[in-house]
């Protein structure tokens, strides 16, 4: 009988335990949202990373594209899953700081519904033109566009992104009339300028650079404070005759809000120590990217001061969705 009640109390005290006590995380592979189509910044960034981060963890990280909306689709999706830590998602200035101003209606509140982790890496933009359009500079492309009959085309990967808003700030500023070509991502937007369909493109610096360096697109200008070392002889747009003009892309790893902190905690240590590898850096610097580690703190306040920034200039604009 005595052992028998001792059977019966370690029974009892193992169905007590929590499932998560039982398991350490990651007990079964991790998807990795991405919510925009494969071959744009966002998802070479999350590709690279992906697999050094499933080596740490001992699991297999699967990105998964989910485009639309300007990326609000794939952000909303990753809103909706459990809050287990077998879902993050790649959060940049589109769907997270920009589309709560952008759309009234946005199904998710990011600093409501997403916990950070970390933030990766931040990019520069580029104005790129195809190589038929008679211009070498930012000056013969205001000219042009003033000159033409109609308002250029430019493509972006999407409404909403900052991207969209680079167009929007560079024809407020240059006095000139452009018409948004929003794509589902960077590639087919980049293919359709490569092709001469649309005359010019706002690009994250990644996936335009070897396009740029193959002679595919003519790089004017770069939206960043300062030259890239990749492309030395592009000039800023404030060299380029637009004092002031400055806007860069950023992109970084958020999970659903109620993640318990211990599964965020190791997510941030396993990322920082991917970011640290020589291997890894030298990647994204090759990609024209600057890596930014700064944990779930760091990039929780950064997001917030760009969701007021980019707020404040959708309202101002007063930029609505097409």
């Amino acid at each position: 009988m005595k052992r028998i009640a001792l059977a019966l109390m370690a029974g009892m005290a193992v169905a007590a335990c929590p499932v998560g006590a039982q398991t350490a995380w990651p007990a079964q592979p991790v998807k990795w949202i991405v919510p925009y189509p494969p071959g744009g910044s966002t998802d070479m960034l999350a590709r690279l990373v992906s697999h050094k981060l499933g080596e740490r963890l001992k699991q297999t990280v699967i990105v998964e594209n989910k485009a639309g909306a300007g990326g609000n689709l794939g952000t909303d999706y990753a809103v909706k899953q459990p809050a287990d830590g077998y879902t993050i998602v790649m959060g940049n200035i589109g769907p997270i700081s920009i589309n709560p101003a952008l759309y009234p209606d946005l199904p998710y509140k990011p600093q409501r519904d997403l916990a950070p982790v970390t933030m990766l890496m931040s990019v520069p933009n580029l104005l790129v033109v195809n190589p038929a359009l008679p211009v070498k500079s930012v000056k013969e492309l205001i000219d042009y566009a003033k000159r033409a009959g109609a308002p250029l085309g430019y493509a972006t990967p999407g409404t909403g992104t900052s991207l969209h808003l680079a167009g929007e700030l560079f024809a407020s500023t240059a006095g000139i009339r452009l018409t948004h070509v929003p794509y589902r991502g960077s590639a087919p937007g980049l293919n359709d300028t490569v092709a001469g369909h649309v005359p010019m493109m706002f690009d994250n610096m990644p996936s335009a650079l070897q396009l740029v360096k193959a002679g595919k697109l003519r790089a004017l200008a770069i939206t960043s404070a300062t030259r890239s070392p990749q492309l030395p002889d592009v000039p800023t747009m404030a060299e380029a005759g637009l004092p002031g003009y400055e806007i860069s892309g950023w992109f970084g790893v958020l999970v659903p809000a109620a993640t318990p902190k211990p599964i965020v905690e190791r997510l941030n240590q396993e990322l920082l120590a991917v970011l640290a590898m020589p291997d890894v850096r030298e990647q994204i610097a090759a990609m024209g990217g600057i890596v930014v580690a700064d944990g779930p703190a760091g990039f929780g306040r950064y997001i917030a001061s760009e969701t007021d920034k980019w707020g404040a200039l959708v309202r101002s604009a007063q930029i609505k969705v097409q």
